[in-house]
This record gives structure tokens, C-alpha cells and sequence, in this order.
């Protein structure tokens, strides 16, 4: 009877492990073993991620390296737009529906909190799993919820100010005239740059919140306090921060641009001296072959406030594991080892892809010291980590997008002259109408 018994769980579990195999090579579906009997067993883990050339590339590189040590290990990256990807984890989770869901998931740092708070014990705590010390500690707090680490850090957006050395150079600027300055020398350096150049300091578009998160951060701030409540009454650093683009706004030096691919135009045409960007923005202005030799990179400007620095962040992701996959175990010691812990990856990422990590035992590698022609020999990738252990770590909260948007609700009324208390006052309402 025994032999009988065993016999049959066997065939159930090769059939269910089949059918499992099977459902995951279907790239429409996505589905993984998650919830799949008999997946346990399995080498292979499937992962949900979009751009494949920088975040699936990622993760073959790290599946290269784990395959050393444990052989017939298998990754399938399913790639899908950002956008479909959050809204197909989101319809399943909150329909309690488990199957068809992958192993891995990539997780834009802004959603962290909503997504472990709104969907509690559905992603892996990885608090012993990994060396959190060894990352830069602003990119840990965004995984930190209620005293748990939730997931691998991932790639960075710590910020600079790229900026073209012969614009400056022709206004009467020299390298040492943009490290550590404020936003009001900034400003006054624009007005100068434009006088004797033509060129505008910068570019702006109110449509776009990516400077006022720049600024925020910087000041050890956010669009919403870590209860989640909006932080736009009473906080001098959100003040200062619309003061200040208010100010960049009214001065002349900045360039109006109303989407991605006339900033990205902005600075490959020549027409603006600075971009302050994060570190990943390198890419799209080595696209202009013809400007090589001609940019630098220095700490972006500070705000006026108590605590604000010459350091700060834009984007960034991390990676998670579903709590339920029938992979989890080895889908953490994965990512763990390889995203979570391995040097030879991140200088793999910087070289074959041009992505930054927060992984500090790498920062010291050949790969972080090189010197790119394409910046005059400076040695770039050794600035930005550096300024990656110095941006102030905050609580990204749950409602990010919901804040922003009730922000760029009102900037145009700012940007007009608006009184800023009021204004303030009434992006504070929405948004609070938004997410009672």
C-alpha cells in the first residue's frame, strides 16, 4: 500500500511540475512556480521586470554568476512595460489571486512602503539575508519597514550637476566655482552664463517633479511624512524647495521643455551649460558624440536649510521576492548572493550597461575609477558613489505619486505668482482629498 501511495505522489508531482514548467514559458502569462505544487524542487525562478537592456541585462549577468556555484540553476526574466507590470501585480494582489505570479519582482523604490503596507506578508523579509551595511544607507531606509529590510537594493539615481566645462569656462567659471554651492549662486552663475554665452543655465517644466524631488531629498525631506500624511504646511524644506524653482523659474536662465525628449534635446543640442540628473542620465548625454571632452560633473547645489546638502536622489529600484513563491528560498539565496553581495557584479553592471549600485565594497573597484575621455578624465563613477553615501535617507511613504500630482496641481498657479502659503495650503487639500 505504501509503494502504491508513493508511486502516485510521484505522478502528481511530476504532472503538477510539468504543468507549472510549462505555464512559465509562456511569456503572456508570466506565471512562475508561485503557488505551484512540487516548485520547490525546481532550479529556475522567474522574475517580472521592465527594460530589458538594463534590468533584465542585470539580472543575466547575475544568473551567470550564480550558475558557477550551483549548476543547472535557471532565470527566465519576463519583460513587460513598467506600467502593466505594477498594474498586473496590483489586480492580482488585491484579488488575493497568487497563481501565475513570479518568483522575483522589480519594485520602483516609491512604491516600497505601498506595496509591503497594502499587501502585508506577501513579500519576503530579507533582514538576515544580506549585509545591509555594506550598501549606502539611504537606499536600506527605503526598504525598511517597521524594523524589516523587504528586498535587494538595486540601481541608484544619486544626483549631480553635469555641466559643460567650456560654457562655464567662457562665462569665467572654473571647476572649483560649482562644488558646494547654494541654489542662489547657482542662479546668479546662470545669469552671468547666459549673459556672456547665450546658453540657458538650465532647463525647466512644470509638468515634471523630478527637480522638486531632487530638492526635497536633499533637504532630508519628502512630499508626505512617514505616517503618510502630506508634508506640504509647515515644512521649510518643501518652502524652500518652491521658493527656490520659483526662483529658477523667474530668473530667465532656464530652458521650458514639456516632455522627456525635448530636455533630453535641451543638452544634446548645446543649448544648456548644466543638467542635474541622476548618475543614469550619463548615457543619454554621451549620445552627442560630437560634445565629447566637454562635460564635467559636480555635487549639485544646496538648498538654504538647516541639515540640506550638496547630495540627493532621483529613481531607483530594488528587487523583492514574493513570500508565497514555492521558489523563495532559492530565489532569495540568488538575488542575495549575486545583486545582494557580489562585486564582480556591479562592476559587470557599470561596464556592460552603464548601471550604478549601492554596493560599497565595489565603489573601490577599477571599474567605479575609471576615467571617461568623454568627461575630460574625471573620474565620474568615484564622484557619485561618494556622494551616494551622503544623501539623506527618507521615508518614501505610500502615497508618493498621489502627493506629486497634487503638487503639480498647483505649480502652475506658483509659477504665476500665487501666494506660496496658500498654494501650499491648497496642494495640502488635494491631496488629502486623494487618499481619504
Amino acid at each position: 500500500m505504501k509503494k502504491l501511495l508513493s508511486v502516485l505522489l510521484l505522478v502528481s508531482m511530476t504532472a503538477s511540475l510539468l504543468a507549472a514548467c510549462g505555464s512559465s514559458k509562456s511569456s503572456d502569462s508570466g506565471q512562475s512556480g508561485t503557488g505551484s505544487e512540487g516548485g520547490s524542487a525546481s532550479k529556475k525562478v522567474v522574475a517580472w521586470a521592465w527594460d530589458p537592456s538594463f534590468n533584465g541585462a542585470a539580472l543575466k549577468i547575475a544568473e551567470e554568476l550564480y550558475a558557477k556555484e550551483n549548476p543547472g540553476f535557471e532565470l527566465e526574466v519576463v519583460d513587460m512595460a513598467k506600467t502593466d507590470l505594477e498594474q498586473k501585480l496590483n489586480t492580482n494582489l488585491a484579488s488575493g489571486v497568487k497563481e501565475g505570479l513570479p518568483d522575483i519582482i522589480l519594485v520602483n523604490d516609491p512604491n516600497i512602503q505601498k506595496y509591503v503596507t497594502a499587501y502585508p506578508g506577501t513579500f519576503a523579509d530579507f533582514t538576515d539575508k544580506v549585509d545591509y551595511s555594506q550598501f549606502s544607507p539611504y537606499k536600506v531606509d527605503a526598504l525598511t519597514i517597521d524594523g524589516k529590510v523587504y528586498g535587494v537594493p538595486f540601481d541608484i539615481g544619486v544626483t549631480g550637476m553635469f555641466y559643460r566645462s567650456d560654457y562655464l569656462e567662457q562665462a569665467g567659471f572654473k571647476a572649483e566655482d560649482l562644488e558646494n554651492i547654494t541654489w542662489d549662486e547657482y542662479i546668479e552663475i546662470g545669469k552671468v552664463v547666459k549673459e556672456k554665452t547665450g546658453k540657458y543655465m538650465s532647463t525647466i517644466n512644470p509638468n515634471d517633479e523630478a527637480l522638486t524631488s531632487i530638492l526635497l531629498q536633499s533637504g532630508g525631506s519628502w512630499y508626505i511624512t512617514p505616517d503618510n500624511k502630506g508634508n506640504f504646511v509647515d515644512n521649510p524644506v518643501m518652502t524652500e524647495t518652491l521658493r527656490v524653482y520659483k526662483a529658477i523659474a523667474d530668473s530667465g536662465i532656464a530652458k521650458p521643455v514639456t516632455g522627456w525628449s525635448e530636455f533630453v534635446g535641451s543638452f544634446n543640442a548645446g543649448d544648456v551649460a548644466t543638467v542635474v540628473s541622476g548618475v543614469w542620465q550619463i548615457s543619454s548625454i554621451m549620445d552627442a558624440k560630437d560634445q565629447s571632452g566637454k562635460w564635467r560633473v559636480a555635487p549639485i547645489p544646496r538648498l538654504n536649510v538647516e541639515g540640506a546638502v550638496n547630495a540627493s536622489n532621483e529613481g531607483g529600484s530594488s528587487w523583492f521576492v514574493l513570500e508565497g513563491s514555492a521558489n523563495k528560498d532559492l530565489a532569495i539565496d540568488f538575488l542575495a548572493k549575486t545583486i545582494g553581495g557580489s562585486s564582480e557584479f556591479y562592476e559587470r553592471f557599470l561596464n556592460e550597461n552603464g548601471g550604478v549600485g549601492s554596493y560599497i565594497p565595489s565603489f573601490s573597484s577599477e571599474a567605479y575609477s575609471q576615467t571617461p575621455e568623454f568627461f575630460g578624465g574625471q573620474a565620474i563613477y568615484t564622484d557619485f558613489t561618494k556622494w551616494s553615501t551622503e544623501v539623506p535617507g527618507i521615508s518614501l511613504g505610500m502615497y508618493t505619486q498621489e502627493a506629486k500630482d497634487a503638487l503639480k496641481n498647483e505649480l502652475p498657479n506658483i509659477l504665476n505668482g500665487s501666494d506660496l502659503t496658500q498654494s501650499l495650503a491648497n496642494i495640502q487639500k488635494l491631496f488629502e482629498q486623494q487618499v481619504q
